[in-house]
């Protein structure tokens, strides 16, 4: 995105703040009309100190009054300002990040999957943190520049336009270095930026990879990796520090080259003897507004070059909010109601990449309260058939229906509202052992969240936590063992209830016996209910309705175990391959 798209954008959310950025205007108008008058006020006690040897009280000591009254009202108007300011500022922020929460919400699972999960946050996080500083100091002192610049070329034009036109003259150099300087800054801060969000995703895949790194030895490959990203970071930084602090000295040079031509030019025309052209006191103010009609310039270069650093920032999270989302449900789509659970696959098309085909020709129909399970080598397809079913993706082509109704003409919440899914990959939210538990049953009761417990063999180990039921576990299920969040998962499962079910892996990481009662368990439950198994363990589906053998995107194989035994093909080179001893 240009800069000029990025400001845009910015505008439109300091749009909803209006009020507080007409005040806060009104407020550095008053600020900056106060600070141009003192040195006025100055002057005049410094004329009537020198004013034919005598030091006339009798106008000084209210002068000296009135300028403590015009400095206190600065003050506190610069005060009630930077307030307004910054809760415009993270009022912004607050929008920006509630509007990048949403955003991800809707995101399409494809995005999710793509994308490093560090690399988002560091959008969301770092990114907008380094935004607010730079809209802070927009807010702060660009308004407050600008208005003091014009202000102050109105009081210094009504003093002496000579003096003035060689401020003026000297001056816009400033800006010409400024200008020069902030190309170079704006694309090492961009390159900063994207660099720190790939160092975030790194840190974060190995925290939560640790185990693996430690177990396959694999801690200094990662150290050099995180080296060499870490340099580049450390590089891109002092070049967009080197090129933002050189703005600064910069200006102040030619700030510095005005302030000695006005204090020349105006010495020349206070020690004229022929005619008054301009007195001591209004020198000294005439050199105050010198040193503050460059400062703004100063404080605007380094906005600007700030700036650049929140646009590259405010772009990466702009960039994100661009993205597609997940299509809107249709005008028409319904949501389902009393379902029994018949399923039909038709000629259904899908990949994840245009060049890599995946499920072609898929064809599947299930009958209420049929166990279909889902077999085949690594690859084939399997976790892809989960998420059609699921709706996580949707077909490139062909149709999914549940009871003779097409996904496309159902809602995506209604469709998984009626599965109930455990995954070999177990998912726990920080929280207490009851919040997960009831994840999919918010108004369940204790006595029920129990009762589920018990059916899913984990009532047991829950009631041997420090808290029970209320014992808060952290993100990912903090210290549990991996049998024990997926039993959670399982209790979960046995809560909701619900008409359908996916099944991969669901036992995956449970000791033998405990598995042979969730088995069991699982039978009552799948009673009279669509239930789709994912199964590496082949001897965990014997008792399903029909098996479907996948591979390379295509069922190859369905029947029931006996049958695809006695056929001998690619189900039985599977199963020996498992159970040797099985002719």
């Amino acid at each position: 995105m240009t800069n000029k798209q990025i400001l845009k954008r910015v505008l439109a959310y300091v749009g909803r703040y209006k009020a507080m950025l007409v005040a806060s205007m009104l407020l550095a108008l008053v600020s900056v009309a106060g600070s141009l008058y003192i040195p006025v006020r100055i002057g005049n006690v410094i004329d009537f100190i020198i004013d034919k040897g005598l030091v006339r009280f009798d106008k000084i000591i209210p002068v000296l009054i009135e300028i403590c009254v015009v400095i206190g009202v600065v003050a506190l108007s610069q005060w009630v300002m930077n307030v307004l300011n910054n809760k415009m500022t993270f009022g912004v922020v607050r929008d920006m990040r509630d509007k990048a929460f949403a955003k991800i919400e809707k995101l399409p699972v494809s995005y999710l999957d793509s994308h490093p999960s560090g690399e988002i946050v560091s959008r969301v996080i770092a990114d907008v943190d380094q935004f607010a500083d730079g809209l802070l100091m927009g807010f702060t002192q660009f308004f407050t520049g600008v208005v003091t610049i014009l202000a102050m070329l109105v009081f210094m034009l009504k003093i002496n336009w000579w003096i003035t036109i060689v401020v003026v003259v000297v001056t816009p150099l400033s800006f010409v270095i400024a200008s020069s300087i902030a190309k170079n800054t704006h694309k090492m801060f961009k390159l900063q930026s994207e660099t720190r969000g790939e160092q975030t995703s790194f840190i974060d895949e190995m925290i939560g990879n640790a185990k693996t790194v430690d177990a396959y030895s694999h801690a200094e490959e990662n150290m050099q990796k995180f080296d060499e990203i870490n340099d580049r970071l450390q590089d891109y930084s002092l070049k967009a520090v080197f090129f933002s602090s050189i703005t600064n000295p910069a200006t102040r040079f030619v700030n510095s080259i005005v302030y000695a031509a006005v204090a020349m030019f105006g010495a020349i025309l206070a020690v004229k003897t022929n005619q008054e052209a301009i007195t001591v006191g209004v020198l000294t103010c005439f050199l105050s507004y010198a040193n503050q009609y460059t400062k703004p310039f100063n404080e605007i270069s380094g906005v600007v070059t700030e700036l650049q650093n929140a646009f590259a920032c405010a772009g990466r999270l702009f960039e994100l909010l661009a993205e597609e989302e997940v299509p809107a449900d249709g005008e028409n789509a319904v949501e389902l109601k009393s379902v029994d659970g018949k399923m039909q696959l038709t000629n259904v098309n899908f990949s994840y990449t245009e060049n890599k085909k995946l499920i072609e020709n898929f064809n599947l129909s299930v009958q209420p309260g049929q166990r279909v399970a889902i077999v085949g080598p690594t690859g084939c397809g399997k976790t892809t058939l989960i998420n059609l079913l699921m709706r996580f993706y949707d077909v490139n082509s062909g149709t999914i229906s549940v009871d003779d109704t097409e996904y496309s003409d159902i809602t995506r919440k209604s469709v998984r509202q009626n599965f109930g899914m455990v995954l070999q990959d177990t998912w726990l939210k920080s929280g207490t052992i009851k919040d997960n538990i009831k994840l999919g049953a918010p108004n369940a009761t204790d006595e029920e969240v129990v009762e589920a417990a018990k059916k899913a063999h984990s009532h047991s180990f829950i009631k041997r936590l420090p808290n029970g039921y209320d014992t808060v576990i952290g993100e990912s299920g903090g210290s549990l063992s991996q049998g024990q969040r997926q039993l959670l998962c399982i209790t979960r499962l046995m809560l909701c209830k619900p008409p359908m079910l996916i099944l991969d892996e669901a036992t995956s990481s449970i000791d033998t016996r405990t598995e042979i009662r969730i088995q069991k368990a699982f039978s009552r439950l799948m009673q009279g209910r669509t239930t789709f198994i994912v199964a590496h363990r082949l001897a965990t589906i014997k008792e399903a309705d029909i098996i479907l053998v996948m591979r390379d995107g295509n069922i190859v194989e369905q029947g029931t175990h006996k049958e695809l035994l006695a056929k001998k093909r690619f189900y039985y080179e599977l199963y020996n391959s498992q159970f040797p001893s099985v002719k």
